[in-house]
């Protein structure tokens, strides 16, 4: 069995750098270890935070067992001068990081591939754990992004016009300078890697600040970086709040750019931090997307844009969780919809039988009482239930973090659920008439991620998507390219991520002026 995965699961443990110690579980029917991560990486080394001033109590964070509502490790809980010595170290590396080649880089970039391909089996085994992940999303697809991310940035970086020559004028493309990248819970892995894989390859350095909610993931990223041997300061991890370490990256004037992925409020409140700098700050934000079905969409089109908002447990931000549907095949879709959420069985990560389909629990505590929330106020303002609701899904633990897959119908626009994010598996069938009135139901939001359309004629199709407000639209399909832009209009942020466009968010651009060359004497 790999060594990490036997100190992080509670086997026999060895002595790491940054989990030191194990303690005892009170529950005897799990494992009998809690692993604490103790100490942050920065600048090249692991050391002991500063956090000294904290009541013991709030030195360390629990990582909660999404399955069982337990704790299966603790982390530590950052302290502002944690995150500022790990700005400063990742200043005093820029200058020499920021000179290296690109194909430099590209070697050091594909050992840290390498380092984390011994890893990624523990990184799924903890995804399964910390996120509430089933086994084939944490070892197929979540575990799978970082190095598929950390690949196109390698490929973008060796692609890259990085000079153009306008004659009188040079025009270069440069590092940013230090990036603070802020990643959220329901994508880890994804989110690290289409950060940190374009930045440090642009030549940038960085200083990433995980989820306390899916953190040991980036603990096992962290200690693949540095076992490739990166230089001191290029990448440094600190682990803790967002009001402490978050809010340092965006006030503090050694950084030059924030990449932040979360909510709307809190992408907010960072862009009003670093305005006082005119700092670059960068989000990727939240959505309340839409899928538009034409009056001509087959019933397998119609299940495809239905099912969508269920892939890891309806905690995406780009989830169309809105189905507009004509009033001519209201009925149909509502079946098709109800049909399509009742294929698909809640279960428990762990399950050896359980297919690539199925989704597990929630993440948290705080999400399961958000999402069960929504449905109840669904309920309340008249919306109708038509599968799933309220109480815990069959075949699964009443302490875990479990919900019913939930289509409701009969819903208007103006309804709570149809206008603010939900974040988990639920879907509201709103019929409308014309399709221009299903153009303007989608755009009806502050939010602009996502949006679909399912129709046979895609030429008709593509018109409609031409209309929708949105930073992608899926035409028949759920799919996008790792090269193709991510990221929202409006109030769903205003960065991009992934390919070469977001790459290009982490470069600065500078002309270089000469003399005019001489003319010939004739």
């Amino acid at each position: 069995m790999n060594t990490l995965l036997k100190r992080t699961f509670g086997h026999k443990l060895r002595q790491t750098p940054y989990a030191i110690s194990s303690l005892p579980r009170k529950s005897s029917t799990m494992s009998s270890q809690i692993q604490v991560y103790s100490n942050q990486y920065i600048d090249g080394e692991w050391v002991k935070s500063t956090n000294d001033g904290l009541p013991d109590s709030e030195k360390y964070i629990d990582v909660l067992d999404s399955n069982s509502d337990t704790v299966f490790a603790r982390v530590i809980n950052g302290s502002r001068a944690d995150m500022q010595k790990a700005i400063s170290a990742a200043e005093k590396a820029f200058p020499s990081w920021s000179r290296t080649s690109v194909q430099e880089r590209k070697k050091y970039m594909q050992r840290v591939l390498k380092e984390y391909g011994k890893r990624q089996q523990a990184v799924a085994d903890a995804l399964q754990k910390e996120l509430g992940a089933p086994k084939f999303l944490a070892e197929r697809v979540q575990s799978v992004m970082f190095s598929a991310h950390v690949s196109t940035a390698i490929q973008v970086a060796e692609q890259l016009d990085w000079k153009e020559d306008l004659g009188q004028t040079v025009v270069v493309k440069e590092p940013v300078g230090v990036v603070g990248a802020i990643t959220p819970w329901n994508w880890p892995l994804n989110q690290i890697g289409c950060k940190i894989g374009p930045a440090l390859m642009a030549g940038c350095t960085v200083v990433l600040k995980p989820s306390e909610v899916t953190p040991i993931n980036a603990y096992l990223i962290s200690e693949a970086i540095h076992a490739a041997g990166l230089p001191k300061g290029v990448f440094n991890m600190v682990c803790g709040k967002g009001k402490d370490c978050g809010e340092e990256l965006a006030v503090n004037p050694k950084v030059d750019m924030v990449s932040f992925t979360g909510s709307t409020a809190v992408g907010r409140h960072l862009h009003a931090l670093g305005a006082n700098q005119i700092k670059r700050v960068r989000t990727e934000l939240g959505g309340k997307s839409a899928a538009v079905i034409m009056d001509d969409a087959t019933p397998q089109q119609i299940g495809l844009m239905a099912g969508n908002v269920l892939g890891n447990t309806g905690q995406s931000c780009n989830a169309l969780s809105r189905l507009l549907v004509p009033k001519s095949r209201y009925d149909e879709c509502c079946q098709i919809a109800k049909a399509t959420f009742e294929s698909v069985k809640v279960t428990e990560p762990s399950n050896p039988k359980a297919s690539r389909n199925d989704i597990g629990p929630l993440s948290s505590r705080q999400q399961l009482e958000k999402v069960t929330g929504y449905i109840q106020k669904g309920i309340d303002e008249g919306a109708r239930v038509i599968t799933g609701g309220l109480g815990t899904p069959p075949g699964v633990s009443e302490s875990g973090y479990y919900v019913k897959p939930t289509v409701f119908a009969d819903v208007h626009n103006k309804m709570t659920i149809a206008q603010e994010e939900i974040f988990g598996p639920v879907l509201c069938i709103i019929p409308y008439e014309t399709e221009s009135e299903a153009i303007e139901i989608a755009n009806d939001t502050i939010y602009g991620l996502s949006n679909g359309v399912a129709g046979s004629d895609m030429e008709r199709a593509l018109d409609i998507a031409s209309q929708l407000r949105s930073g992608q639209v899926h035409v028949n399909s759920v799919n996008q390219s790792l090269l193709a832009p991510f990221g929202g209009y409006k109030q769903s942020g205003d960065g991009r991520e992934w390919g070469k466009y977001g790459f290009e968010d982490f470069l600065q651009i500078k002309s270089i002026n000469k003399p005019a060359p001489k003319k010939a004497k004739l």
